[in-house]
């Protein structure tokens, strides 16, 4: 018969091990965690990655354009009515514009493009041509012809209509797509599709198929889901960029890119990311970039939150920007900041 006393040392025995067990448990709860976090720390740290080389490279939103402000726009707001005092004479989407802005230091230009009757593309903003032009009615339900009597300057005024600078100064003055083509044919193009209309992506397909492919090279475009998905399903070695191919490439890279891992969704698209939701991304800024420049993915800087088309745009928004950020910055004021920093 076993002695009371053999039975509890028996069951202290037993205790003790159980103890020594969950301790030994408890420390792998503790330690799995802190070593998995070490893994995305190391992967995903600036801090151990070297520093990209070259400066940020400038996108020059409009060219060099009248500016105005961004606050209370709408979707519909006339932005040609509201502009700051005019320091220079350049209207945007314009031939002189463009060289403007790329004189001034920009290394990629933007420009609109709207559709016309005659089967190309004018470089105009507005879906109407009452805003900043002495026409009337949907711009695309005209021809290049037409397009081209208009004043694209008569509706610009900074003192609520008492005055218009460049009224009468803007006749002719819209060019078509071809006319841009021709006149930089080798430097970098960033076009805008303006509308949701898939018919346009098919069309802008066909219009820029036409052109050699060390100028394709050259070219991106953004715009709506549904023209862009039709235009990279016409042309998938041209870079273009819509809301629907950057949560393409970010929603499964926030899923998994703290393993370093790069989905091929983010292969050879263009990125346009708020500075303001920019940090939260793996690996951001150094590492962010190095994988997306390994996989020919173009990031582009924006301030603020994403919203319309804000731009680093005054020399103290430069400070904003990371140290060695080899990136694209867009810009509203290539004339300011081109020179500032190519300084």
């Amino acid at each position: 018969m076993i002695s009371l006393k053999s039975v509890s040392l028996l069951k202290k025995i037993l205790e003790g091990v159980w103890l020594l067990k969950h301790f030994r448990w408890n420390r792998k709860r503790v330690w799995i965690p802190l070593a998995l976090l070490a893994i995305v720390y190391v992967n995903n740290s600036s801090l151990l990655t070297e520093a990209p080389s070259g400066q940020p490279r400038l996108l020059a939103h409009r060219g060099v354009h009248q500016t105005f402000p961004f606050e209370g726009l709408q979707n519909d707001t006339c932005t040609a009515e509201r502009i700051h005092p005019p320091e220079h004479s350049y209207l945007e989407n314009t031939i002189p514009s463009m060289k403007a802005a790329f004189e001034a230091g920009a290394d990629l230009v933007e420009l609109d493009v709207q559709p016309t009757t005659d089967g190309t593309f004018a470089v105009f903003h507005d879906w109407v041509l009452e805003c900043r032009t002495n026409g009337k009615g949907v711009t695309r339900e005209h021809s290049m012809a037409e397009l081209k009597k208009l004043d694209i300057g008569y509706g610009y005024t900074a003192d609520g209509g008492k005055t218009f600078p460049f009224r009468g100064k803007g006749i002719g003055m819209m060019p078509s797509l071809d006319e841009v083509f021709r006149e930089f044919p080798d430097q970098p193009l960033l076009i805008h599709v303006k509308s949701e209309d898939p018919a346009e992506g098919k069309m802008l397909a066909e219009f820029l198929s036409k052109l050699p492919e060390s100028r394709l090279e050259n070219l991106a475009v953004y715009g709506g889901d549904q023209p862009i998905e039709a235009l990279k399903r016409e042309m998938p070695e041209l870079r273009v960029m819509s809301k629907q191919t950057m949560k393409e490439c970010l929603i499964p890279y926030i899923a998994i890119g703290w393993t370093g891992y790069v989905p091929d969704s983010c292969a050879h698209t263009q990125l346009h990311l708020p500075e303001k939701i920019a940090p939260w991304l793996w690996g951001w800024p150094n590492r962010f970039l190095q994988r997306m420049e390994e996989r020919d993915t173009r990031v582009i800087l924006v301030a603020g939150g994403g919203g319309f088309s804000e731009g680093f745009d005054r020399v103290e928004d430069l400070e904003r920007i990371p140290a060695e950020f080899s990136g694209w910055i867009w810009t509203n004021r290539i004339d300011r900041i081109g020179p500032e920093l190519k300084q």
